[in-house]
């Protein structure tokens, strides 16, 4: 494989961590609100709290998102700005409608 290999991993494993419709729609959500805890996406999404928790889990992994405490709280947010722009590209004709 090409000197870069790594770099291309790095790449692949981010949109492997996109590529699935419950953390795509995490990712989502959480750039159009700015940020939420589990809570708050639980009560959106109607998913149990220990699968929002295993896919946010997968998304830390991968430095999409970063997670701040406040108290008993954890605060999610999107750190990695690829992302942000990639989600706003891919969602970018939904929007228009």
């Amino acid at each position: 494989m090409a000197p870069d290999e790594k770099k291309y991993t790095e790449l692949a494993e981010l949109l492997k961590a996109l590529a699935h419709p419950l953390r795509l729609c995490i990712v989502r959500g959480l750039i159009e609100n700015g940020g939420c805890n589990v809570t708050h996406m639980q009560e959106c999404l109607g998913a149990p709290q220990s699968t929002i928790s295993q896919q946010l889990q997968k998304l830390r992994a991968v430095g999409i998102v970063e997670g701040a405490r406040s108290g008993l709280e954890i605060r999610y947010r999107v750190c990695d700005p690829r992302v942000i722009e990639l989600i706003r590209i891919l969602f970018a004709e939904t929007e228009e409608k």
